[in-house]
């Protein structure tokens, strides 16, 4: 069962018709005024409203809690994502076994597109997204006062007390967006990572449910430039051509944004 976690209509139809070999497609929509009704009857997939009141549960958790999952494990994804072909295939074998899973969740990684190209290369994003309804949850943040991230969980994993698998097939994260709309969103991403650098204690908290990567990233010195030599080079970014450069160059430049507004906010 698939349940997309839908802020935006672009995109929507394509990732969509990637799912027909799934049993149940939910799209969760925030009461957008767009066409996501009908594309998702068009393809079959059925759609819950979501309003946000400003409170927990934010948007992910509310969907594993309200959408109405015909099964016990839901593979949760965003909007501009769909499992590739070799996932799919990995999980149909899987789904013979997950009655029986001492698991609680699965991680995967992105297959990321960035300014037109699939980038196989680099910095590599991981993604705890098969989930488990009754075994795994997004955690309780406070940072319902924090900026730039508001109904959807920020950049940590769900939790869960049994143990964590991990698949070797990709999710295909398919941005189609022109990277206008990358810089825009990550400039709000850096609003949000800033403030959490100005709070030790909610810092502390989200790292914790980060994974060990996520971690080990947050605590890094000179992490723009450092960011860039490992994506770039250590991962082989740069056999992705000019976008494995530009994708490095932009998370670096990500990074060094949230020192700035860091910085900014401790001397206020």
């Amino acid at each position: 069962m698939i349940i997309l976690a839908k802020n935006e209509e672009a995109g929507l139809g394509n990732t969509l018709g990637q799912l027909s070999a799934f049993e149940d497609v939910i799209v969760v929509d925030s009461q957008s005024e767009d066409n996501t009704v009908e594309i998702a009857e068009r393809h079959g997939a059925r759609t819950v409203d979501f309003a946000w009141d400003g409170k927990y549960p934010k948007k992910k958790q509310w969907s594993l809690q309200n959408a109405g999952a015909v099964n016990e494990w839901v593979l949760l994804l965003d909007a501009d994502e769909f499992p590739s072909l070799s996932l799919v295939r990995e999980l149909a074998i899987l789904d013979d076994h997950l009655a029986e899973s001492n698991h609680g969740a699965y991680d995967i990684n992105l297959l990321y597109r960035f300014a037109g190209r699939y980038l196989r290369f680099g910095h590599v994003v991981t993604k705890r997204s098969l989930l488990h309804v009754d075994r795994a949850h997004f955690p309780v943040v406070d940072d319902l006062s924090a900026p730039g991230i508001r109904e959807v969980e920020g950049h940590y994993q769900p939790e869960t007390s049994w143990s964590i698998g991990r698949l070797r097939s990709r999710i295909v994260h398919d941005d189609r967006d022109p990277v206008s709309s990358w810089f825009a969103r990550h400039n709000r991403y850096s609003d949000w990572e800033a403030h959490l650098r100005t709070n030790s204690t909610l810092r502390e908290h989200v790292a914790s449910k980060r994974t060990s990567k996520g971690r080990l990233f947050d605590v890094l010195p000179f992490k723009p430039l450092l960011f860039f030599a490992y994506a770039y080079i250590l991962r082989a970014g740069f056999l992705d051509g000019r976008a494995g450069f530009d994708y490095a160059v932009a998370l670096a430049a990500y990074y060094w944004q949230i020192g700035v507004k860091t910085r900014e906010r401790l001397r206020a």
